[in-house]
């Protein structure tokens, strides 16, 4: 996975669907805590509500799941991570809250509802794109070091940090989808003159 987008703030909207009110909360979070601490404060937040029917994704692991919480299977925890497998959402939790107005919406219905509500909530909130990188640390001489920093401005490579030792000690962040094409170029155009140290993938 390249990139993926998550929540810059908390959203919540709702809508009045043949008299029940449906209320979506997305939250941004990382973590199973969090989770399970956002659920018990939606729950008081709104209380006596018929239905909490969730669903979040935590790109840690790439942990997915879903709750109808008692509506007919399927209609509802479901819908709501479609929606967010679709637009590449994770480390989020959206809940929809219902609260019942005497009228029975069907399969169909509640999974239009569900699923149509979460979708307001996530086209409504502003999306923070999440990108894939892998991190090098590059032990270079310093008569490559000039030579180096244009080339990488060139190829939008990216250096978080500079330490002069004897040997000068960069901190670069490479797309992911190029640290093949980046450890063969480092080889190649230094003459492996240069050695470095591959850190793994961060997301940023």
């Amino acid at each position: 996975m390249e990139e993926f987008f998550t929540l810059s703030e908390i959203t919540i909207r709702d809508q009045v669907i043949e008299k029940s009110q449906f209320i979506g909360v997305a939250v941004p979070l990382q973590t199973m805590e969090q989770v399970e601490t956002s659920m018990r404060k939606i729950r008081t937040d709104y209380p006596n509500a018929r239905h909490y029917v969730f669903a979040y994704r935590l790109h840690n692991g790439l942990i997915e799941k879903s709750s109808d919480d008692g509506e007919p299977q399927g209609t509802g925890g479901r819908p709501i991570l479609d929606v967010l497998q679709h637009r590449n959402v994770w480390n989020v939790l959206v809940v929809v809250v219902r609260y019942f107005g005497g009228i029975l919406l069907g399969t169909g219905g509640l999974s239009r509802a569900y699923g149509g509500t979460a979708r307001q909530v996530i086209n409504e909130t502003e999306l923070k794109r999440i990108v894939t990188y892998r991190s090098f640390l590059l032990s270079v001489p310093y008569e490559w070091f000039e030579m180096l920093k244009y080339q990488f401005v060139q190829h939008n490579w990216t250096i978080l940090r500079e330490e002069f030792c004897e040997v000068i000690k960069l901190h670069v962040y490479v797309p992911e989808q190029e640290a093949d094409l980046f450890m063969n170029w480092i080889d190649n155009y230094t003459r492996k003159q240069v050695n470095y140290e591959d850190l793994g993938v961060e997301w940023r």
